[in-house]
């Protein structure tokens, strides 16, 4: 108390003095000139002005941008009542998705949520995948390696295994290839704006990491923005059919979303590919810089219409599972890009922070919570792997078991059934753009017929006449 008291008599003059000047003197010589500064050129510019004057260099910012341009709370679900009845029993909704399905091994998962592509080395620390691998097993559902290669570690934790085949050459040929449940070449990132080049020094890697990457000591490593070798679209036509034709599990191809997106799709249609991986602008990373992450790509839900709107006209929609990823991070999130077309979705960041969960205070305040979870991290060895992979699990369950509850709601019988039926946007524009209904336009009479046609109705009730 004492302390206390007398911590308040020093300082009370100095606060006398900041009050009596921010509310007496002009703007040049006020303190309260740095909000109208702050408000102006925003505290996230100031603050990276300030890290670019001191480090002279490209700055690396964890987990992506803040800049979400996706409108995802534009959109609603439909819940129905009383001309249709919601499913009966919330806890009997299907969450099962199958990706690739006409491969020869599918892969079917207990759901619809995936761990994206986060690698060990050039993102995550090796706890923090095995961390990942093991809650997603839990969930009954895929992790991914990421640019990196397989690892014994997470190989052993993992249910399933989705390995990128990447632009820097760490996962390759069948002694990797094959211990994967799928198969993902991976030739952009959404928060790296598509595909750039991407170094790693020699010094920052560390001697489990380069036996599992294969290099020699001080031998630095780098995904380059082109496949080494591949020179042209043919070439990678031709590298994606040969994946397919020496493996049995479904091969995908990961882009990153962009205004270009159609005339990608037009190439990976001309491959025998199993699904497709979008990544939107929104996505997170461990490394790449803001310009990139802020300015650069195509946000995620425009990605996915698009997607699936070009699908769909070319009758291409069966062919391809569809996967998309970037910036998602809550079940409504999940459900609506379910709703719009995509068959499953990945999640990276979010999953990250519900792993390290309340172990976060290892870190806080002193250091941000990235810290335990990197492979630069100061604090990964902090990391409790058993802890972060249950609160990764229970989350993952808790997700899903608020999207059953939204799914017997607009009483579908399983996640994949629901579809652009069962939304509603209050933006006039996107209604139009998403082709989903516009919350101001009223329902008609006639309209309720064409209402109950869906597949999904079969088993339904009988909807009663309007008046």
């Amino acid at each position: 108390m004492l302390a206390s008291w007398l911590l308040m008599k020093m300082m009370d003059p100095m606060l006398d003095e900041a009050a009596m000047k921010m509310l007496t003197e002009d703007y040049p010589d006020n303190p309260f000139l740095m909000v109208t500064v702050a408000e102006k050129l925003s505290p996230r510019a100031i603050m990276e002005a300030a890290m670019r004057s001191e480090l002279g260099k490209e700055l690396t910012r964890p987990l992506g941008s803040p800049v979400v341009l996706s409108p995802w709370d534009s959109i609603l679900l439909n819940p129905r009542q009383l001309f249709q009845l919601p499913y009966p029993d919330y806890t009997a909704v299907d969450t099962r998705t199958v990706i690739g399905p006409r491969a020869p091994k599918p892969l079917q998962l207990d759901i619809p949520i995936l761990i994206t592509g986060m690698s060990y080395g050039g993102s995550l620390s090796l706890q923090m995948k095995m961390a990942l691998a093991r809650g997603a097993a839990l969930a009954g559902t895929a992790t991914n390696t990421g640019e990196s290669a397989v690892t014994n570690e997470e190989r052993d934790n993992a249910k399933y295994l989705i390995g990128q085949y990447h632009r820097g050459g760490q996962l390759s040929g069948p002694e990797q290839l094959s211990r994967l449940d799928a198969i993902e070449i991976q030739l952009g990132q959404g928060a790296w704006g598509g595909a750039v080049d991407e170094p790693m020094p020699g010094d920052m890697i560390g001697e489990h990491l380069r036996q599992t990457w294969k290099l020699a000591t001080g031998q630095g490593a780098t995904v380059y923005a082109r496949m080494p070798g591949k020179n042209n679209t043919q070439d990678y036509i031709k590298m994606i059919n040969s994946m397919k034709e020496q493996y049995d599990v479904p091969v995908g191809v990961k882009i990153a979303g962009t205004d270009f997106l159609e005339y990608e799709l037009a190439v990976i249609a001309q491959t025998e590919a199993d699904y497709i991986v979008i990544d939107g602008s929104e996505g997170g990373t461990a490394a790449s810089n803001p310009t990139l992450q802020d300015n650069v790509g195509l946000p995620t839900l425009h990605s996915l219409v698009r997607a699936v709107n070009w699908l769909e006209e070319n009758n291409l929609r069966d062919k391809f599972s569809l996967i998309i990823t970037g910036g998602l991070t809550t079940p409504g999130h999940f459900l609506k890009a379910l709703a719009l077309g995509a068959d499953a979705v990945y999640i990276g960041s979010i999953a990250l922070m519900a792993a390290m969960h309340t172990q976060v205070a290892k870190a806080l305040p002193q250091s941000p919570p990235v810290q335990l979870a990197l492979y630069t991290g100061k604090l990964n060895d902090k990391l409790d792997i058993d802890q972060a992979a249950g609160h990764l699990a229970n989350f993952l369950r808790s997700c899903v078991a608020e999207m059953q509850l939204a799914v017997q709601a607009v009483g579908k019988r399983s996640t994949s059934e629901l579809s652009r039926e069962d939304l509603v946007t209050v933006d006039k524009d996107l209604a139009e753009f998403a082709r989903i209904r516009y919350a101001g336009s009223p329902r008609r009479p006639e309209q309720q017929a064409a209402a109950c046609q869906s597949p999904a109705r079969q088993n339904q009730e009988q909807p009663l006449p309007l008046q």
